[in-house]
């Protein structure tokens, strides 16, 4: 089988090697550009030579899938276990071609018993199915009737699992729509959720259960009801704990993540870290999961004014050598992170003042890419220009502010971000004057305290919660104060 020897120092490297390289380098380059580079030519002959090129490279990859490696306990806990069953269907099937009936009866029994074991329904109904033909070829009534007897059971509990999952689809995908959309749609999810626990009580298996699950967090998370999630994954690790979940179908990591989100959306944020550390350990260091589930784990930190804890937990990213595995998105986000930090405690975040200055300029402003990180990009560089007086800069995001919140602040869900707005637009109507802002503003905070977070549907994530962001915002504009006033006294001393 043509392969790729991704192993090759020291031998001479073949066209499909070097044209690996370049992708890896820049998966946009043209066919134009390839043939230059490869063939030093750019004629019409050279570029079909490396469309045939590229389909050979594919080839040669999409053969090194037979051999990926499905125990790595990175992957989902299921994928082991269908791979092993979708392996011996493949070999039933070339034995079945090959005329063999010996050795084939028994992979297909072991298929149907590993499939339903671990609830790969399809694939158990294709070995019983496999047996079925057998059993009509050799005349063996006694395994045609066992086979016919299995394959209607199994049919049955297919029909109800494939309604579930396509409830849960169905759901799912009006859900990621807009968000006028989900708001209309958040009616009719706790009528699919019922019909999903019919389908339960109907036939238990995990092929129902896990939709059922996935889409009672979804809707609890659009509502923002995150105590009912803290419950509801709390209770899927319990039944795990008990045996009552398919050990090869449950994934305790999906139950993990979501559970600390829910202490962090919850503001249960004492319990949410004793248990951060210990879950985080479940996730691999190179899997993407690791690095979003540090985000709500630093975000925890940050909520619970644990600053040396979000310090830390920031140069476990840095130093994590898969960090330049993860998206540009997820990148910005933690340096929108680590400016918060900077902001309140200088020293855990690394940062130089320059740099700082740097990079809440180069953090790009509001965009559909930033859903649920705009306003906490706008409040920071609102800030920055606050700490270091530049009025015009104030004033343009200023401008800026008043305009998001024209624009996407208009409902109750966004009453928080609005309040915060308020807050800061207060600064510079008082003239920066710290005491009067604390007594203006108190009604606006006191406010703001009354005020639940969203839910997920509607939510601007506060990297650090508004009503500390205001003391901090309070506590700098006495630093101002007091600087301004020694600066006027020692004017008056010269």
């Amino acid at each position: 089988m043509p392969l790729i020897e991704f192993d090759s120092r020291g031998q001479a490297r073949t066209r499909e090697e070097e044209l690996l390289e370049i992708l890896l380098a820049d998966a946009n380059v043209s066919n134009l550009q390839v043939a230059k580079r490869i063939y030093n030519s750019g004629s019409a002959k050279t570029q079909a030579t490396v469309r045939k090129l590229k389909q050979r490279l594919q080839q040669k990859l999409l053969n090194h899938l037979f051999f990926l490696d499905h125990t790595d306990p990175r992957h989902p806990a299921f994928r082991r276990y269908e791979q092993q069953c979708l392996e011996m269907i493949y070999q039933a099937n070339m034995l079945l071609r090959e005329g063999e009936r010996v050795l084939l009866p028994q992979i297909l029994r072991k298929v149907a018993r590993l499939a339903e074991e671990g609830e790969f329904t399809q694939h158990a109904i294709s070995a019983w199915d496999m047996l079925r033909a057998i059993s009509i070829e050799t005349n063996d009534y006694p395994q045609y009737r066992k086979s016919v007897k299995q394959l209607d059971k199994l049919n049955q509990i297919l029909l109800v699992e494939q309604q579930a999952q396509r409830l849960f689809q169905e759901a799912k995908m009006d859900l990621t729509r807009s968000v006028s959309s989900r708001r209309r749609l958040l009616q009719q999810v706790p009528t699919t959720i019922r019909q999903l626990e019919t389908l339960y009580k109907q036939q238990p298996t995990y092929n129902v259960y896990d939709p059922l699950l996935k889409l009672q967090l979804m809707l609890q998370e659009l509502v923002g009801n995150f105590e009912e999630i803290i419950r509801i994954t709390g209770e899927a690790e319990e039944l795990f704990a008990k045996g009552k979940l398919n050990a090869k179908r449950f994934d305790s990591r999906f139950t993990k993540f979501y559970n600390v989100y829910a202490h962090l959306r919850a503001r249960r944020l004492k319990d949410g870290l004793a248990v951060a550390e210990g879950y985080l350990s479940a996730f691999h260091r190179s899997s993407n999961n690791w690095f979003v589930f540090l985000e709500n784990y630093f975000l925890l930190a940050m909520h619970d004014g644990d600053y040396a804890l979000a310090g830390s937990l920031l140069r476990r990213m840095q130093n994590n050598p898969f960090v330049t595995k993860i998206s540009q998105p997820a990148r910005q986000r933690w340096d929108l992170f680590r400016a918060y930090l900077f902001f309140v405690r200088p020293e855990e975040a690394g940062l130089r003042p320059l740099h700082f200055a740097q990079l809440v300029q180069r953090i790009p402003d509001h965009s559909r890419d930033k859903q649920g990180y705009n306003v906490a990009i706008l409040i920071l560089q609102f800030l920055h220009y606050l700490r270091e007086g530049n009025i015009e800069a104030l004033l343009a995001r200023l401008e800026s502010l008043r305009k998001y919140e024209n624009a996407h602040l208009r409902d109750a869900a966004t009453l928080r971000s609005r309040l915060m707005f308020r807050l800061l637009q207060l600064t510079v109507k008082e003239n920066f004057d710290p005491k009067a802002c604390e007594k203006k503003g108190q009604a606006l905070l006191s406010r703001l305290q009354e005020t639940p977070p969203p839910g997920e549907a509607f939510a601007e994530i506060e990297i650090i919660p508004y009503e500390s962001l205001w003391q901090q915002t309070l506590l700098m504009l006495q630093h101002m104060a007091e600087l301004q006033q020694q600066r006027e006294r020692l004017s008056r001393l010269a």
